[in-house]
């Protein structure tokens, strides 16, 4: 018995006649009439009383008749939905991002955007930092993330540049720096700083201290965030003043102010959406055809 056989049994019942069937499923009425024997044979009973004015049903037919459009409902129910599997129209999406991230135009439109266009996929945003971002990504508990890394060359990794960031300063809004910003780093030496924990986004960190040696500038740290939100919300509260990726600016902190100096300027902080070499998820693989097509291209502040 195959689902070919049972199609053309539901249409010699509903026809009452091979002959009408025959031409209702384009087979030869002799070639419809061996495939319903071949049905009959495969399960042991008769389906059809056959007579002068047509066929008639036996009990085992009444029965089959049942079980047949079931059979046939779910099959097409099974089809659409391993299409729409292997299209990315369903399924779940693991993406990792930093809170702060989340509020740049550009990036919650690439979210509405995948959301619009495959409704069907669960989505799920991970507010992580950059370290663990790798981690999760190389242990397969990710899909992609959109992280700070030197360059796309990863091992394990593929990965497409969206924007170069770079550095403000967030200092309180009752600040003195506000009314007369600073010029140089140098003027910061004697400040209190906030910074975050090096384990959080090692990458990000070594390119920042990079920065500051070649200034000659060594801030002096005296409190200790574990991440963008964590230092922001610290700066508001008055226990000091912190140097963020300039994508923070787009987080509305209240009392806090962002200042940008060209010291900071120039030191570049590329922002990467990164996925797993081999990772064949068809819901990613839309994601990267967004990102691709250049549906994300973070503006420079």
């Amino acid at each position: 018995m195959d689902f070919r056989q049972l199609r053309y049994f539901i249409a010699v019942v509903e026809e009452s006649s091979v002959l009408a069937a025959s031409r209702r499923v384009h087979v030869a009425q002799p070639a419809l009439t061996r495939q319903i024997q071949l049905l009959e044979e495969s399960l042991g009973v008769r389906l059809f009383v056959r007579h002068a004015r047509g066929m008639k049903l036996t009990v085992a037919g009444h029965a089959l008749l049942e079980d047949a459009q079931e059979l046939l409902d779910r099959r097409e129910q099974i089809k659409a939905r391993l299409s729409a599997l292997d299209n990315g129209l369903t399924g779940k999406l693991g993406l990792g991002i930093t809170v702060t991230q989340l509020w740049v135009p550009q990036v919650a439109k690439l979210l509405g955007d995948y959301r619009r266009l495959y409704p069907g996929v669960a989505l799920e945003v991970f507010p992580l930092l950059s370290g663990p971002q790798l981690d999760r990504l190389r242990a397969e508990r990710l899909d992609a993330g959109i992280l700070y890394l030197d360059n796309g060359k990863i091992p394990g990794l593929n990965a497409c540049l969206l924007h170069r960031d770079h550095l403000v300063l967030a200092v309180p809004e009752n600040s003195q720096w506000v009314t007369q910003p600073p010029q140089k780093l140098a003027d910061l030496k004697d400040e209190d700083f906030i910074e975050g924990f090096r384990q959080a986004s090692p990458i990000f960190f070594d390119r920042m201290k990079a920065h500051f040696a070649r200034h000659n500038f060594h801030p002096h740290v005296v409190q200790y965030g574990a991440d963008n939100l964590a230092l922001l919300s610290m700066v508001a509260a008055g226990l000091g003043i912190a140097i963020v990726p300039a994508t923070s600016g787009y987080y509305p902190v209240p009392r806090v102010r962002f200042l940008r100096l060209l010291e900071l300027d120039d030191c570049d902080m590329p922002l990467w959406f990164a996925w797993r070499t081999g990772n064949d998820s068809p819901a990613l693989r839309n994601l990267i055809t967004l990102v691709e097509a250049g549906k994300l291209s973070l503006p420079s502040n």
